[in-house]
């Protein structure tokens, strides 16, 4: 980020509150654990109790401490998001980038292949990988989910390659006898950089989201901990029929501001860079 952008970036309202809300989340799956020691599956406690000074988010309906289980499962959310988005914007990187320079019969192939990933029924696959498979980790999951949301992100950046590839300062380098993949990482990306970043965020925030509906509808990990998770269990043992509001409402809490602060936080990131909605 160069100094323009930084002095926009500490004066755009909407990055500012998106980091504000996130941040502290983050510290908390990080340094949260140490707080919460021991097996957050625990029964620790008299079931069904009401928040105290005891047990700050209450317990569930076997006496687990829900704290506990928010904080660890904070952790897994994060885990799923930075790997999940990290490698479907590897994937989206890798087949827009030499789909947008190389063109012709590879742009092609390259943009069948992303047609197809796009139009793929990813929960029907789901089910079928889950019924073969017999193992589920955040690994897996995460794996499942970089693999089958990198087809937008690759579009839009085929469509960015395609406007920068016919650059000055790429043709000066092609005719150079610089290598095609020297061209793409050393003139093309650095110039798409805040797009770049930009579109990991949205990669990020879609990856927590597709795993709390997977972890909610029972096809996320099958032990651990995590958002998604606590809310299937709240769902299954009717905590919301038995008034037991504290079991469901900081996993649906946390996964909709950690969402609802990345979306803000790209808004914010696409006025910093982009001069044309900067607020004077």
């Amino acid at each position: 980020m160069n100094r323009e952008a930084l002095h926009f970036a500490v004066r755009n309202g909407k990055l500012l509150v998106g980091l504000a809300v996130l941040l502290p989340l983050l510290a908390l799956a990080l340094l949260g654990p140490a707080l919460a020691e021991g097996d957050p599956n625990a029964y620790v406690g008299t079931p069904a109790q009401a928040p105290s000074g005891e047990y700050w988010f209450g317990t569930t309906m076997f006496g687990q401490d829900v704290f506990a289980q928010f904080v660890y499962g904070l952790r897994v959310t994060f885990l799923v998001g930075l790997l999940g988005g990290g490698l479907a914007a590897l994937i989206g990187m890798a087949v827009g980038f030499t789909a947008g320079y190389r063109g012709g019969l590879v742009d092609e192939v390259l943009n069948m292949l992303t047609n197809i990933v796009l139009v793929l029924p990813a929960l029907a696959v789901l089910l079928v990988v889950n019924a073969y498979l017999g193992v589920r980790s955040v690994s897996v999951q995460a794996l499942f989910i970089g693999l089958t949301s990198w087809p937008w992100a690759a579009r839009a950046i085929r469509a960015q390659t395609f406007s920068l590839r016919s650059r000055d300062f790429v043709d000066l380098a092609r005719l150079s006898g610089v290598r095609t993949w020297k061209i793409i990482t050393r003139e093309i990306a650095p110039n798409m950089s805040s797009y770049l970043f930009m579109t990991f965020i949205l990669l990020f925030g879609g990856s927590v989201l597709i795993a709390a509906s997977l972890d909610f509808i029972g096809l996320g990990p099958t032990q651990g901990v995590s958002l998604g998770l606590m809310l299937n269990n709240a769902a299954r043992w009717s905590a919301l029929h038995l008034g037991m509001w504290w079991w469901f409402i900081p996993p649906g809490a946390g996964i909709t501001v950690i969402v609802g602060a990345l979306y803000v936080m790209n808004v914010g990131l696409d006025e910093v860079f982009n001069p044309r909605l900067r607020e004077l």
